[in-house]
């Protein structure tokens, strides 16, 4: 998404976008102005004045909030695409119309009801939960404010707060308000349907050649071949790059030396690990093995199976306890220790097997050896190369000349479309560079596109070299998929002219189960379900049939996977009891009561906002957002 924002931001449509941001803002039914005020100013609310150092500072942060949210920094023409600096002004131009009026209602707050506010706050409370002004000031200059421009902002909001509370502080949504919503969400309803499935329909034939002909020349743009295009492209790699007959022997084996342990394998044994509960368990168990049990038969003895001894093949390393790494690497293939006290636990070990230490020579490995120094080489020269093919580039060399010049291949892909397919529906292999298929089809022959990248490390030079124009298909090329596609048509047509069939003798009094008996079809029963709540074969449209009428209701809707129709009956609903004092109605009531007040002090800033009247600099916007005017 980020990418598609930032390719975005460049097009010809996003810069007509952007400019119309800046110099509209007409979702607020505001207008600018760009001589009656001073230029350091962005937005003027009534008497109250909103300053570029505010906007400023409110944009970043919600420019920076939303990077975070997408796990990179956005660029101001990203922001400007989703649309923060309207949101940043139109919250700040709400706070300025409360301002206003606050003022002119001339409410105010005490200083020491705002040192108390101030002091509340947990965000300046210390580990102690006791107010900490070290913390005050941490906070304050983490977020760029100074503290009497925090105590000045404090004393808006809580100026603020005395209104919004004055206002719809109050609110609480009516019980009976309450009452409806609880038993919209918490009612039950149960169903008997009929079920059915494409099985029931049975097999359909193909269609008669005129009835295909005529479907095809109505669907005929369904079936309509897409444009393809072919290109030709260079890509500069360190695969493509390197050269591994460069490397010289004696680097190899130098690097071989260097690398000597990721070519040798130290001494592995398979081992088994019995367990004991206690180092008496362990003693008597070892005395069983030496009076001549074997570990397989005390295994037997303890009801183990070899998933609960197997450490696997291990080396003395992979042992986390040395105790027990060095007593199973002192013995012998097939040998079984004594009791061994390890760190956790006392046990007995088993060597099933000894894998001596090997070391890959030379020769086995030199190839490989060879690839990476060349592909390391590749790498130091790629950015090298890459400024090199640019300036050829620039200089008008195509991509011809560039392949024959750095030695590098020129590739030419079979013609795709613009999901990537070939003209027979195969996946066509392209190189794995973003953009390029979006990119070959936004060009044309004879245009030079910019460079993608290629992987991490990687470029691709690419032109397109041929056009293939969508164009109708004629019958006979795609036979099979209009009757595949005739075939998926008739049988919905089937299932849903059944399911009227079903719904028209049931609506007329005839029960499912008579029904049932009729077609072979099974009468199912769903129970329990809610409005926000799919279940089984009923998906949402489902569940919304069965809560469209009263008891006794017959519907007809698709099945929750969309291979069927169900034919439904409602047999029963069940409204729990209304309980106020539950935790679930208190939360609902609150969450209504919130909705309810949000709604009227929404109200109510908007007709402040209209009556004070608001005007905007878009001068000053364009600046603190970073986006040329031009």
């Amino acid at each position: 998404m980020l990418d598609a924002l930032r390719k975005g931001a460049g097009t010809w449509f996003a810069k007509l976008f952007i400019a119309l941001l800046i110099f509209s803002f007409a979702v607020w039914g505001i207008s600018g102005f760009l001589g009656n005020i001073n230029q350091d100013t962005v937005a003027k609310v009534g008497n109250s004045d909103i300053s570029l150092f505010d906007f400023d500072r409110t944009y970043r942060q919600d420019l920076n909030r939303l990077g975070q949210q997408f796990g990179r920094p956005l660029t101001p023409a990203e922001g400007a695409s989703l649309g923060v600096p309207q949101q940043s002004l139109g919250k700040l131009i709400a706070e300025a119309a409360m301002n206003d009026t606050a003022r002119n209602l001339k409410l105010g707050v005490s200083d020491e009801r705002l040192a108390t506010i101030i002091q509340s706050d947990p965000a300046f409370q210390g580990p102690g939960g006791r107010y900490d002004r070290s913390r005050l000031q941490q906070v304050l200059q983490a977020n760029g404010f100074r503290e009497d421009e925090y105590v000045l902002q404090r004393r808006a909001i809580a100026e603020r707060s005395q209104l919004a509370e004055g206002l719809a502080g109050g609110m609480k949504a009516p019980v009976s308000y309450v009452e409806v919503l609880d038993a919209y969400q918490r009612e039950t309803r149960d169903a008997d349907y009929l079920l059915v499935t494409a099985d029931f329909i049975g097999e359909i034939e193909d269609p008669a050649d005129d009835v295909l002909s005529t479907y095809f020349d109505e669907k005929k743009d369904e079936f309509r071949a897409p444009e393809y295009r072919e290109i030709k492209f260079v890509a500069l790699t360190p695969d493509t790059v390197a050269r591994p007959a460069d490397i010289r022997e004696e680097d190899a084996r130098a690097e071989y030396e260097r690398r000597s342990e990721d070519f040798s394998q130290p001494e592995r044994r398979k081992v088994r690990q019995m367990t004991f509960p206690s180092q008496e368990a362990a003693v008597e168990a070892a005395a069983e093995l030496e009076n001549g049990k074997t570990f397989d038969e005390l295994m037997s003895d303890r009801n183990l199976s070899g998933n609960d001894v197997s450490l696997g093949v291990m080396s003395k390393a992979d042992f986390l306890d040395e105790t027990l790494g060095d007593a199973a690497f002192s013995l012998q293939e097939g040998a079984t220790s004594g009791p061994v006290e390890g760190r956790f636990s006392t046990v007995i070990l088993n060597v099933q097997e000894v894998l001596p230490e090997s070391t890959q020579p030379f020769e086995e490995v030199k190839a490989g050896i060879v690839q990476d120094l060349a592909r390391e080489q590749a790498e130091r020269e790629i950015l090298d190369l890459l400024d090199e093919v640019e300036d050829a580039r620039a200089g008008g060399a195509l991509l011809e000349e560039i392949g024959e010049r750095f030695s590098l291949t020129i590739e030419t892909p079979e013609a795709f479309d613009a999901s990537g397919k070939s003209m027979n529906g195969a996946d066509v292999e392209l190189p794995d560079a973003e953009g390029l298929t979006a990119g070959t089809f936004d060009s044309d022959i004879g245009i030079e596109n910019d460079v993608l990248q290629l992987g991490d490390r990687g470029f691709l030079w690419y032109e397109v070299s041929k056009v293939i124009p969508s164009r109708d298909r004629t019958l006979d090329e795609v036979r099979d998929d209009v009757i595949a596609a005739w075939k998926k048509d008739e049988l919905a047509k089937r299932l849903s002219d059944t399911a009227a069939d079903l719904l028209a003798k049931a609506e007329s009094g005839t029960p499912l189960q008579s029904l049932a008996e009729e077609t072979g079809l099974e009468v199912k029963k769903a129970t329990g379900l809610t409005r926000n709540s799919p279940s089984g074969d009923f998906g949402r449209n489902a569940v919304s049939t069965v809560f469209s009428g009263p008891v006794g209701t017959n519907g007809t809707t698709e099945s929750a996977d969309g291979a069927g129709q169900i034919v439904l009956e409602v047999t029963a609903a069940t409204v729990p009891e209304f309980n106020a004092s539950s935790p679930e109605v208190t939360a609902l009531g609150q969450q209504m009561s919130q909705q309810i007040q949000d709604s009227l002090l929404g109200q109510f800033i908007t007709d402040r906002e209209d009556k004070a009247g608001v005007e905007i600099n878009n001068a000053a916007i364009s600046q603190a957002i970073g986006l040329n005017q031009n």
